[in-house]
This record gives structure tokens, C-alpha cells and sequence, in this order.
């Protein structure tokens, strides 16, 4: 596990590409199913990368790789749309049956899409769940997801009877048969203060459907006579995505996918799944300096300082070794320079000869 973190090995060095799903923008980095060893010890749930890398291409162009939100979202802002009174309380908590007017899409719902934007449970909320299943999916609403890890994107609003505020969101969990509706839930306190509606989750109740833009609710409290309902939420159109940011684990694309596009970027992997005492290692070459490293470890857990000084020389004579073997796969490559074009050094066509680069 030290290694990725040590040093980045060309070996480890992966093409990560996935297919988009229509109308979802954001997509979380993979995880490792949970395994177990043979003697019945068993490792949860782990990141399959250490991060990603340019260049990314979708469809097969190139594409920018944002990993600061400051500078992705001043290009593709994310605008709030705030739509007032799209109903009124009638004096209890509900249900009520609510229609964004800013879409209707037809059914069934075919490419290209447009609606709002989704809520969304990142990597760690996943690995809450105790199940390798992104986005999660249920007819019960998961209570065990941090609110730390929640992204909501709409928002239902009112005022109760002592005049405070009602707040209702998506969750980013989705229905169980039906993952274009979101369950709908009581935003609280952290770290697992996000709670259930009362009347269960359907396409019918405590549900937004996210292309057609219908919400059924039943709020915490009643709602006065009269009360405005306002809803907060972002419209999008979709397209053939042009950026990528990468952050929290996530990546997120705009503009939002009108439909199956395929995503590719480099990345590193984390070295290995959990082997069995039995399995061999990945990449024969290491396996000296992953001995080493364990001894390292247990030396210095044990505080056997003596022991640990007399084999640290050697633990850093491997780790150049390897480290070594992956630099030669990187010198075959030029560097490039502003008189340098990357490959072939713009020599045209990749024919050896002066031509169209230089026209």
C-alpha cells in the first residue's frame, strides 16, 4: 500500500475509461469489491486508483483535466434556479405532488435529455454503505451515509407554523427498478443527521423524478394554508462533454452527457488487490523490495532500531532498482521544448520529412 505513495511505477500506470450514463454528470473512482483471505480475514473496501491523469479524451478528443474547482465552475458555472411558488400548503405534511415547470420531458426518455441535476454520494459515503454498488440504490432510505458525503442539488422549501424554515432534498441514493428517481430526504446535523420521510419511498411518494421533473412529498411538518413551496434547484442541457474536473474522488462533467460517450484517462493504480499468502506477486522484480519494505515495517513496529538502520540501505537500493526500470520506459520519449512539437517533434505526418506540420 506504501508503494503508489512512495514512488508512481510506469507498471502501475493504467488507461481508466468508462461509458456515461444519459443525464448523470458526475461519476465516482472505483472501488475494490471486498475481499477475503483464505484464512477468513477480510479487507473492506478500497480506491482501485490513486488518482488520474492527463491526457483525457472523450470519444476520442481531447479534453481538459480540471483538478481545481475554482477554475472549472468559472467556465460552467452551476446556476441556482430558484422557482417560486410551485404550490401551496394545504395544511398538513402532505403528500403533495409537485410539477417543475421548466421541464416535461415525454416518456419514454429518450436521447438527448435535458432536466436538473442530480444529488450525489461520494466515495466515502459508498464505502459507508458496506456495498460496492455507486450510485446506491433502495426502496429504504440508507441512514448509514455521512452527511459529509452527500451533494444535494434540489431543494424543496417552506415555512412551518412557528415560521422556520422546511427543508427537504434528494440524497443522492435513487430507487431501487428506477434510478432516474431520487429519494427525497430531511437534511440534519453530522455526521448522520440525513433522515427518512415518512410514507415510504415509490415512484409515487418521496421521490423527484429527475427527467420529467415531478416530486412527490410528505414534509416532516404540515404546512400552512397558503404557504409558499419554492424549490431550488440546477437545469442543465445536456451535450457531448468538453471538461473534466477531478475532485473528492469524483469526476464531473459538463456539459452533462446527452448520452452513452465514452471517457478515457490515464491513472495510477493502487499496486494490488488483497492476495491470498498463496498468489504470486504482480510484477516479479518487486518482490525483493516489498519483502524488504515488510521487514522495514515489523523492524520498526517492534522498535528494533539496530536491525531497522542495518536494512534500511538495502530497502533503498531496491526501491531505486525498481524505481530505475521505470524511468528507462519514460527515456525513450523526448522532452519536449517550445522548438518541439510532443510526437515526431512536428515533423509532419510521422514520414520523417518537413511537410504539412510546418504549412
Amino acid at each position: 500500500m506504501d508503494v503508489d505513495a512512495r514512488m508512481q511505477v510506469f507498471d502501475l500506470k493504467k488507461k481508466y475509461q468508462f461509458q456515461t450514463t444519459p443525464g448523470v454528470d458526475r461519476y465516482n473512482m472505483p472501488l475494490y469489491d471486498i475481499q477475503t483471505e483464505s484464512g477468513g480475514q477480510s479487507i473492506g473496501m478500497y480506491p482501485v486508483y490513486q488518482g488520474f491523469l492527463g491526457p483525457a479524451y472523450i470519444n476520442g478528443v481531447v479534453v481538459p483535466l480540471q483538478t481545481q474547482k475554482k477554475a472549472f465552475f468559472n467556465i460552467y458555472p452551476n446556476i441556482v434556479q430558484n422557482l417560486q411558488v410551485v404550490t401551496t400548503g394545504d395544511g398538513t405534511s402532505g403528500p403533495y405532488t409537485i410539477q417543475l415547470p421548466i421541464l416535461g420531458n415525454p416518456s419514454p426518455p429518450n436521447p438527448p435529455l435535458q432536466g436538473v441535476l442530480r444529488g450525489h454520494v461520494d466515495t466515502s459515503g459508498i464505502i459507508a454503505t458496506g456495498v460496492n454498488i455507486d450510485p446506491p440504490i433502495s426502496t429504504v432510505f440508507n441512514t448509514s451515509i455521512p452527511v459529509t458525503s452527500v451533494d444535494a442539488a434540489v431543494f424543496i422549501t417552506s415555512i412551518d407554523s412557528t415560521g422556520a424554515n422546511v427543508i427537504v432534498s434528494d440524497s443522492g441514493q435513487f430507487l431501487n427498478g428506477n434510478v432516474n428517481y431520487g429519494l427525497l430526504m430531511k437534511p440534519g446535523n453530522a455526521p448522520y443527521g440525513n433522515a427518512s420521510l415518512s410514507g415510504g419511498y415509490s415512484t409515487t411518494s418521496n421521490t423527484i423524478n429527475y427527467l420529467t421533473g415531478e416530486i412527490n412529498v410528505n414534509f416532516p411538518v404540515a404546512i400552512p394554508s397558503g404557504n409558499n413551496i419554492n424549490v431550488q434547484c440546477f437545469f442543465f442541457q445536456t451535450g457531448l462533454p468538453r471538461a473534466i474536473l477531478y475532485y473528492n474522488n469524483t469526476i464531473t462533467l459538463r456539459s452533462p452527457p446527452a448520452a452513452q460517450y465514452l471517457v478515457e484517462m490515464d491513472a495510477y493504480m493502487t499496486p494490488a488487490a488483497f492476495m491470498s499468502t498463496s498468489d504470486p506477486l504482480q510484477f516479479g522484480y518487486m518482490a525483493e523490495y516489498i519483502a524488504r519494505g515488510a521487514a522495514r515495517k515489523i523492524l520498526s513496529d517492534t522498535g528494533d532500531v539496530e536491525q531497522f538502520m542495518f536494512y534500511e540501505p538495502l530497502f533503498k537500493e531496491q526501491e531505486l532498482l525498481v524505481w530505475k526500470r521505470s524511468q528507462r520506459q519514460w527515456t525513450n520519449n523526448r522532452t519536449e521544448t517550445i522548438y518541439s512539437n510532443g510526437f515526431n517533434n512536428g515533423m509532419g505526418m510521422g514520414n520523417g520529412t518537413i511537410g504539412a506540420g510546418f504549412l
